[in-house]
């Protein structure tokens, strides 16, 4: 998933993965608090602090960490994991899901949706004390502007307007009743409709350029008359490029000074509003802390020692700092607690088949055969992963789990190669093949972001093993922002990135459908295939989850059998955060809400 849509948080490092919406978010790879049920082991070291009787009291700041600054604050059109850690605390829905149990339940609306019997309709009724964090009104019209952006194709936000292509109109039945009308059903509608957060119409339009265009019409884009075209394109324009760092929404936290409160590689400053529409309700998002304050350290080491000396209050170890001394002292355990998770997250190398020498899936198949996952997970983890084959969570009922291991075969993959006609035919060391007249040798460059140890140790073993078998690969660190635009465009060879994935029901549409192999989409390797294609269009209406295992169990074999990606492994996250804190608990679903995360008043560091 990239994230497109601020589902209500569960837990900020994950809320999107444990969403199920826009399931799929683009991850720089910073270690957060997450896990799926039954992974959570605990490492407590030293007794906790002692249990604090009575109710939480409000005050001190939540201090986390970015490992890159996001790409932009744009609610729609950002779509990394930087900015959903930001915009999460900003943007609320009109539902979330509970932590016990993972049912839906309101956070805008007053309840859930009533839903017509061909499930073609949906009606949510608002709060009428909702407002935005300059004071105005949340009411259905800014649910349509927020569709209305949504569905504007010159708005940047292809991995968001997918989710809604089954909404085909709505209407403010009055300004707290939203009905949403659709063309067909889709399974994941109660989850997709039900995280719909609002994006203020008076702030986003202040022209109102698209005031007089509906959702309906806005879903026939290129149907629009010329006049309507031309003021949504100049919607979109404005939209794209006026509010990378200037977000406004209806949470209980707020960037109230672009200026000073965002400083560029350094920190972004979220603040709490007094003026709150659920003051003291940590499930409607209301935090206990005055401030969130995200800091931008691209090293892992900094990170830790950032830590260490109580600059950050929580933060994700890398394997080798988990296994390291210095985060096993007494001192360390006296003042962290920690635990170990299996978070819902895979790495992969992506092959860009824009480049025709991975355009035959032989090289693809070929070239993960030189990848030793399981020297990877010992080596690298030390141990904390599971190699994966699939984009699906393994422990979701549609993770097809007899598809066999791609094991490490250099001879293999040396054989597949010779038999996709490369050979070194100049004995200079490096395969070659002619391709359109050309002699061509077997050359390519690997990237992915700077900051992150485990992809770059991953990436310089890999390139070593290709070499030995005349593969002239190459390793490259990039800043993530410069990264993710060239990843967009296609400007790459091969990339190793991670996907978060959902615990619940998963839509692969997103990354998979050949629709989405356009610039700023996220099938940013150019994956097509008609079968696929057609397995994710089916699956999407399908009701039946037996029959949706069946679809997916083929889309998974496709996947395994043309190797779009190396599927490389599920890494466990560890987690260290500052005892100071209270009511920090940790959920079945292996997440932790810190709206609920307070600080007595004698523990408290930081003030307003």
């Amino acid at each position: 998933m990239r994230d497109g849509y601020r589902a209500g948080p569960k837990n900020r490092w994950e809320r999107a993965a444990l969403a199920g919406l826009c399931a799929w978010t683009l991850a720089c790879g910073d270690s957060g608090p997450s896990a799926p049920p039954g992974d959570a082991s605990r490492d407590d070291g030293a007794a906790s602090p002692e249990s604090v009787e009575g109710p939480p009291v409000r005050g001190d700041w939540l201090v986390l960490h970015l490992l890159a600054d996001p790409e932009n604050l744009n609610p729609l059109t950002s779509s990394d994991a930087a900015a959903s850690a930001v915009l999460s605390w900003i943007f609320p829905s009109l539902l979330t899901l509970d932590d016990e149990t993972l049912a839906q339940r309101p956070v805008i609306a007053t309840g859930l949706p009533e839903v017509s019997e061909d499930k073609l309709t949906y009606t949510f009724r608002l709060r009428p004390d909702a407002t935005f964090s300059d004071g105005r009104p949340v009411t259905a019209h800014d649910f349509l502007f927020t569709l209305k952006a949504t569905k504007n194709k010159v708005v940047l936000a292809p991995h968001a307007r997918n989710y809604l292509n089954s909404v085909k109109g709505a209407e403010a039945v009055d300004d707290h009743t939203l009905r949403i009308d659709l063309r067909e059903p889709y399974f994941l509608n109660d989850l997709v409709l039900g995280g719909l957060s609002p994006l203020p119409r008076h702030y986003y339009d202040p022209d109102g350029l698209i005031e007089d265009i509906s959702v309906a019409e806005m879903d026939q884009f290129d149907d629009l008359s010329a006049e309507q075209k031309e003021r949504a394109e100049a919607f979109a324009k404005q939209f794209n490029e006026d509010y990378h760092r200037r977000p406004m929404g209806a949470g209980a936290y707020e960037l109230r000074d672009p200026e000073n409160d965002i400083v560029t590689g350094e920190k972004i400053v979220l603040k709490r509003r007094d003026d709150f529409w659920a003051p003291g309700d940590p499930k409607r998002g209301d935090g206990w802390v005055d401030r969130i304050v995200l800091r931008v350290i691209n090293d892992q080491e900094a990170k830790l020692v950032s830590f260490k000396s109580g600059d950050l209050d929580a933060i994700g170890l890398t394997p080798l700092q988990y296994q390291r001394p210095d985060t096993n002292t007494a001192r360390y355990k006296q003042r962290a607690d920690t635990i170990v998770t299996m978070r819902p997250t895979y790495t992969y190398i992506g092959w860009n088949q824009q480049r025709e020498i991975f355009q035959d899936r032989r090289v693809r198949r070929a070239l993960g055969y030189f990848v030793d996952k399981d020297a990877i997970i010992e080596s690298v983890l030390f141990g904390l992963g599971v190699p994966v084959e699939s984009p699906i969570y393994i422990k979701r009922a549609e993770y097809k789990r007899d598809l066999p291991a791609h094991v490490f075969d250099p001879a293999k993959g040396k054989a597949l190669l010779a038999e996709a006609g490369w050979r070194d035919t100049d004995r200079d060391g490096v395969l070659d093949k002619e391709i359109d007249g050309q002699r061509v040798p077997l050359a390519f460059e690997i990237i992915s972001n700077s900051g992150n140890d485990v992809r770059k140790a991953v990436g310089l073993a890999v390139i070593d093993e290709m070499k030995r078998a005349g593969v002239d690969a190459t390793f490259r660190e990039i800043d993530w922002s410069i990264m993710l635009n060239k990843v967009k465009t296609f400007d790459y060879d091969a990339v190793i990135l991670g996907w978060r994935m959902s615990v619940t029901p998963p839509d692969s549409y997103q990354i998979w459908h050949s629709s989405q192999a356009v610039p700023g989409a996220s099938n940013h390797v150019f994956f097509k295939n008609e079968d696929a294609d057609r397995i994710l269009e089916e699956y999407r209406t399908e009701f039946d989850e037996q029959k949706r295992i069946v679809l997916y169990d083929r889309l998974q074999q496709i996947l395994y059998e043309e190797q779009p990606y190396t599927f490389l492994f599920l890494q466990k996250a560890i987690t260290s955060w500052d005892r100071r804190f209270a009511g920090v608990t940790w959920y079945d679903h292996g997440g932790t809400d810190q709206n609920e995360w307070w600080v007595p008043t004698d523990r408290q560091k930081y003030t307003q």
